[in-house]
């Protein structure tokens, strides 16, 4: 059972990284924290380059880089601007709409095809989103969907889960093409990049963060780090669902972290969403792909 030890290592680094992205960016420019959660990360995977074996390049790996990476720097943003504008327990438990996406996109690029139980996971998650601002229900049953959605948190964060959905695809493509811990590589690097162009686009005036911030954001980097090495461990041992079940808990962890530290409002019903959503991920994940 030690893949379930790594696994759980990844749901937490992943919280981790939530917690403090959240926390930098009282002090820290969005586009800053979203270029340090990959540079940061940077200094624990690249030496990793002197200890694995360097994987003979398919001819689509260019390719996947191109496309994966250019769709995490934006889904990265979206991501890191959501944090920033709402409650980090109302916007994480969205990024596990990416299950849902994916029975779109997955048919689409890969051919992998919903099953009767990936139905059942889908209606959990979206009571599981009711739940989260069920506070609103006295105003119509629909008025809880209609109380995240004003809100630009869950929208961005909702539409990062897209992009997620067909990175996910093609991080398949590109690991098939290279090796898990080079695609993980190479992947930051790219991202990283491509964030430090956009951030200094966006944030040029406030680059005297950086320094002024350090211990603020350097964290970030090192939990993003944990979250791919972990995962990535992980997958060696036992089946990707098995991991990807486990890892979703991030979800409700980061509710509760959000709640007690931050001191956010209705623990009750976002810790009950969030955990109904998650079940609906878990279900999803095991129905036999």
């Amino acid at each position: 059972m030690l893949w379930l030890i790594f696994a759980s290592l990844t749901a937490l680094f992943a919280s981790g990284k939530d917690l403090t992205s959240k926390r930098g960016l009282k002090n820290v420019d969005a586009y800053i924290v979203s270029w340090a959660v990959f540079f940061f990360s940077l200094p624990v995977l690249l030496p990793l380059l002197f200890v694995i074996e360097i994987p003979e390049l398919g001819r689509n790996f260019a390719l996947a880089l191109m496309i994966g990476g250019s769709l995490n720097v934006v889904g990265m943003s979206l991501y890191i601007q959501a944090l920033s504008r709402s409650d980090l327990s109302i916007t994480v438990p969205f990024m596990t709409f990416t299950p849902l996406f994916l029975l779109v996109t997955s048919p689409i690029i890969v051919g992998e095809y919903p099953t009767p139980l990936d139905m059942v996971g889908i209606m959990m998650i979206v009571l599981g989103s009711y739940s989260l601002n069920l506070k609103e229900k006295r105003n119509g049953y629909l008025a809880p969907f209609k109380g995240l959605l004003k809100q630009r948190g869950p929208k961005l964060m909702l539409t990062a889960a897209v992009i997620f959905s067909i990175t996910s695809n093609v991080d398949k493509v590109g690991v098939q093409n290279s090796s898990p811990i080079f695609w993980a590589i190479a992947l930051h690097t790219f991202i990283a990049t491509g964030m430090g162009v956009i951030m200094l686009y966006k944030s040029r005036s406030k680059l005297n963060q950086i320094p002024k911030y350090l211990l603020s954001i350097v964290p970030i980097g090192f939990f993003q780090a944990g979250v791919i090495l972990c995962q990535m461990t992980a997958l060696e041992m036992t089946f990707v669902s098995h991991v990807i079940a486990v890892k979703r808990m991030s979800a409700l962890i980061s509710v509760i972290l959000g709640c007690l530290i931050f001191k956010e409002p209705g623990i009750k019903e976002r810790a009950t969403g969030a955990a109904i959503m998650v079940l609906g991920v878990v279900l999803i994940s095991l129905s036999g792909h």
